[in-house]
């Protein structure tokens, strides 16, 4: 694989954002909420290829590869990994169809043969079709497109269908969705009686339409997806009684670098509120646990916070607007 990504890395597109070097997921981010706040953009169409790594067509990724690569020995070499299986619990089962997950190529193979069947055609498509503004951010097999308006992005998503099913994948029923999402989308739905806006994820947080400070400007939310929230606390919940017998300063050490963590990529501007819910809810299983070591328990919630503050990092924003890290990175 060292010898094809840079290979492929010169051929990819900019919205493509997904498993490559020097491209993080908030680069994904800071690129989308760059796009819908700079943008004419009314409407998300958020999509997502139904079992991608199970489904995509061997043959058809072959084709891909032959197409860039020249080289007969890589090709026989690809071939084999397709049809070498998997290793689980000490056991070999082979994989019929798609490409082996967790090896270091599936994801660069992926991103190739998304290339050709997505990104390519979504350049053209932009090009040829599209009446107004479009934004485009694709993170492998997840995809953010917006669009000014709406006849666009009912076509864009018809085409796509069609596209898609010609190379052997279809879009999830339930994760493809159409939504009225923008600097306007409030006005619009208010006077039409239609509520607020819908949210929609990517990446583990929740977008939302919202508003600055003086409650008329537009400010893009972007909040902690609730479902992720719900089952990181599950496992830490789960971890602290596992270590509830280890001394006070083993658990402290532990519970930081899980808190930490979580801060590295959730501590986000507009989403304050709920890197404060995880650190309070993850220092109550904390005293959960705790309690569970004796009958005879007789700290204070005071005690358990003045002991929270010892170990765990308080919150704080760590990083910046994602105009202001997108202008860095691109300064033309």
């Amino acid at each position: 694989m060292a010898i094809l990504t840079p290979i492929y890395e010169a051929e990819f597109l900019g919205f493509s954002y997904g498993f490559r070097p020097g491209r993080s997921q908030h680069d994904a981010l800071d690129a989308l909420a760059y796009g819908i706040k700079t943008r004419k953009i009314c409407w998300i169409l958020d999509s997502d290829i139904q079992s991608f790594f199970d489904q995509l067509s061997r043959e058809w990724l072959v084709r891909f590869v032959e197409y860039r690569i020249g080289d007969r020995r890589i090709i026989r070499l690809i071939q084999k990994w397709l049809t070498a299986g998997v290793v689980e619990e000490g056991r070999r089962i082979e994989t019929t169809a798609g490409t082996p997950q967790g090896s270091v190529a599936s994801p660069l193979l992926a991103n190739a043969y998304l290339h050709y069947v997505y990104d390519l055609w979504v350049q053209q498509w932009r090009e040829r079709h599209a009446t107004g503004d479009m934004i485009v951010v694709r993170y492998c097999d997840d995809s953010i497109v917006g669009f000014q308006h709406r006849q666009d992005a009912e076509r864009f998503l018809n085409d796509l269908r069609e596209r898609l099913r010609k190379f052997a994948l279809n879009l999830h029923p339930e994760k493809t969705r159409l939504i009225e999402f923008g600097r306007h989308a409030a006005e619009d739905r208010a006077s039409r009686g239609d509520g607020r806006p819908e949210s929609f994820d990517f990446l583990g947080l929740t977008h939302i339409c919202g508003t600055k400070k003086d409650g008329k400007t537009f400010q893009l939310w972007r909040r902690s997806q609730r479902k992720r929230f719900r089952v990181k606390l599950k496992d830490v919940k789960v971890a602290l009684r596992r270590r509830s017998h280890l001394p006070l300063a083993e658990q402290g050490a532990w519970l930081a670098t899980v808190v930490r963590g979580y801060f590295a990529y959730h501590a986000v501007p507009t989403n304050f509120k709920a890197l404060c819910d995880f650190r309070r809810y993850a220092v109550w299983h904390w005293y959960r646990a705790l309690r569970r070591r004796s009958q005879r328990w007789r700290r204070t919630w005071q005690w358990m916070r003045v002991l929270a503050n010892r170990y765990l990092p308080s919150v704080r924003i760590l990083h910046p607007w994602p105009e202001q890290r997108f202008h860095v990175q691109h300064s033309r």
